[in-house]
Order: structure tokens, then sequence, then C-alpha cells
């Protein structure tokens, strides 16, 4: 059994988590995380199939912080096409028209871990602790104390959840949230096709949800199928040449023949907004605070805003010398923090009652509003930096 002293104790190493920890490692701070799983699963192909489009904010924070030169196999996002099924109108994004820079890029998840946790491994003020688990916990006016699975304790001035939307120490502090899960599921997978992408990410509306095609390095895509529930295993247990197929007919033929590479995964949808981002000597970042749907695909973004709020206050904090668990500093994270995430989290949900019914009215309706945002150069041009990341307060990690 060893004591480990550190100021902070962070709780699940998924991109956030390792994000946070990376951030604060470079501000100085002496930090733990731990995470149940092993390094060496997070990065293997089969672990979860997703990608991630990082926005262009998101992707500066992550190469200020020494990370995004680590990171293989990046697809710079150029335009972005949304439309509502076969409909002739639309609204289209082309980064030319606010820079140089692309909108985001589009990454598989495993090679943004694998890149954290190289950047991790170079930090002397940062301990990784995995596989293990937190069992008995401790906060109080002294501080965290917490015992880990493996016999160790760790001792420190502020815990942060980074465990997910089911966070346990979300739970066990006592704050509520308010929680649904969608009638619908996410079916994740990528393919090969024959035509080049040019870098453009697709958003389509389909009666039972929105449909992705992101790309990805050489001619493959990332498809994000929001599928009922009650269809989605059914489509997951086809045969390959059918499932081709239903992934053809909802992609067309834009981008000629497609095949699947790898595996298929289903994920159940659901929103999870806790009702307070702090407690006594806790802080929640990610989805232990906050789980959107994927409509948007501003999940880890939201997280790394949070990373870059939570990461400055604490440094801030630290340079006067303040306990870094005091109820000011984590009251001024929150304050950050709140309007966006709950904003977000709206829009999200409300984009995706809107768009997931072939309702005539509200089809009309919506359509009438793409096509009048993409007639709109000031208002289109608007929507395209919300999308890159670029509006709001934005903590220093994200600014340009």
């Amino acid at each position: 059994m060893t004591d480990i002293h550190a100021r902070v104790l962070i709780v699940g190493g998924g991109l956030v988590g390792l994000s946070l920890a990376v951030a604060l490692g470079r501000a100085g701070i002496a930090t733990v995380i731990v995470d149940r799983e092993a390094p060496a699963d997070h990065v293997a192909p089969p672990f979860d199939g997703r990608s991630s489009a990082i926005a262009a904010a998101s992707w500066r924070m992550l190469d200020r912080l020494g990370i995004a030169s680590r990171i293989a196999d990046v697809q710079p996002i150029n335009q972005i096409r949304v439309s509502d099924g076969n409909a002739p109108l639309f609204l289209h994004y082309d980064h030319r028209e606010v820079g140089n820079d692309p909108l985001g890029q589009m990454v598989e998840n495993r090679f943004t871990r694998r890149a954290l946790f190289a950047t991790v491994a170079e930090l002397d003020s940062v301990t990784l602790k995995a596989p293990v688990t937190v069992g008995r916990m401790k906060r109080s006016h002294a501080g965290v104390e917490a015992v880990l699975s493996d016999g160790d304790i760790v001792r420190a001035e502020l815990c942060v959840a980074a465990d997910g939307r089911m966070s346990r120490l979300r739970q066990d502090a006592g704050i509520e949230s308010l929680q649904w899960r969608y009638p619908q599921d996410g079916i994740v997978c990528t393919i090969a096709h024959e035509r080049d992408h040019q870098g453009i990410a697709h958003e389509r509306f389909l009666p039972a949800g929105p449909f992705a095609i992101l790309p990805l390095t050489g001619n493959r895509a990332s498809l994000v199928w929001t599928e009922r529930s009650d269809l989605a295993p059914a489509f997951m247990e086809l045969p390959e040449a059918d499932f081709t197929a239903e992934i053809q007919r909802r992609v067309g033929d834009f981008l000629g023949p497609v095949h699947v590479v790898g595996d298929r995964f289903r994920y159940p949808l659901s929103l999870v907004l806790a009702h307070a981002f702090r407690a006594d000597r806790l802080a929640l970042v990610g989805d232990a605070a906050h789980g959107i749907h994927p409509i948007a695909g501003q999940g880890f973004n939201l997280g790394l805003r949070d990373v870059a709020a939570l990461a400055e206050c604490l440094a801030e904090a630290a340079q006067l010398g303040l306990d870094l668990g005091d109820a000011s500093v984590l009251e001024q994270y929150e304050r950050w923090r709140r309007t966006d995430s709950v904003a977000l989290t709206a829009v999200t949900d409300i984009l995706n009652r809107m768009f997931s019914n072939d309702l005539p009215p509200l089809k009309l309706a919506r359509d009438l509003a793409l096509a009048a945002v993409h007639r709109s150069g000031p208002l289109r041009r608007f929507f395209m930096r919300h999308a890159m990341g670029d509006v709001g307060d934005r903590p220093r990690l994200l600014r340009t």
C-alpha cells in the first residue's frame, strides 16, 4: 500500500479525463488519473469503433497542449452539408468563407487516445493508474482521500469526476440529474468508398434520426446512423451483404459503391444533464456533467470546453496559492460552463425532435429554415464559427 499525494485526482481515463490530466500537467499541477480499463484496451481497434469531429477551437487546444502533433490519420473537415432527406433545399458550410483553417478534424478515437497516453507518459506531474477502480472515497474540509482497488491511497485537494453519463461519483455526491433515454440507437461503422469525399461532412436527417457521413483519411468515412431502438438490433444482425445494401441506400451513389470496413457497433442514445457541476471538493466534466445527443457531433468538444475552463480556474488558483478544492474556485468553473452546457443540450434535443420525423408541416418548415440560413451570408458564417467553437466566452486554451 502506497500513499500518493497530489493536488487533483481525476476519476475516468477517457478522452476528456486524459485531456484534463494533460492540461493540468502542463500547468505543473500534480495530478493522479485512475481508470478501470487498461490503456492497451483503450487503443485497440475493437474498443468502440467511434470517431470524433474535433472542432477548430478544440484542435487548437490539443495543439497547444502538445497532443495534436501526436495524432495519426487526421482528416480535415473542409465543408459541411446539412440536408433533410432527399429535399432539394440544404445548408452548406465552406471553411474558405471564414479563413484558411478547416472547420475541424475527423479522427478515430483510438488514435486520439494513443496520443493522449503518450503525452501523459511524458509528464512528470501526472500519474496514471490503470486498470484500477476507486473503492472508498472521503471528501471533507481536509481534502479528498480515495482508496484504490490495488490498495493505494490517493490524497488530493480536489476530485474530478470524468467517469461518464452514469457517473458513480455524481450519484455518490447526491447531485441529481435530468435524464432520459431516446427511442433511438446509434449504429456506428466505417465504410470504404470508390470516390473522393473531398473532406465534406454530410448530415442527413431521415425519419428515424440523423445519418452522418464523416470523412476519414483515404476513401473512408465514419457513419453514425441513428435508428429506432426497436429496429436497430435487427439491422445489426443482418448479413454483411444486406447490411451494406442498407447503408448504400442511405448514403446514395455520390461516393460510388461502398463496403463496411471492420466491426459494427450499437449504442443506446440518451440525455444526461447534471443539476450542478460541483459539490464539496468535486467537479464534474464531460459526460458526467452533460451527455448530449450526437446529432451535431459536439459531445467531445463540449467536454474539451469543460477541460479548458477547469484547467484555467485551477491554474489561476494555484498561482494565488489557493486550495484547489475551495468552493469559490469550483463556483467560478460552474458559472463558466453551465450556460453553454445547458444551451447545447437543449439545442441538440430540440433539433433531434424536430428532424426525426416525416410530418409534412414540420418537414416544410425545417427545409425552409435550412435554405434561409444557407442564403444569408452573415447568419451562415455565424453558425459556421459556432460549429468551429469560435464564439462565446472561451478559455485561453481555445482562443485564436
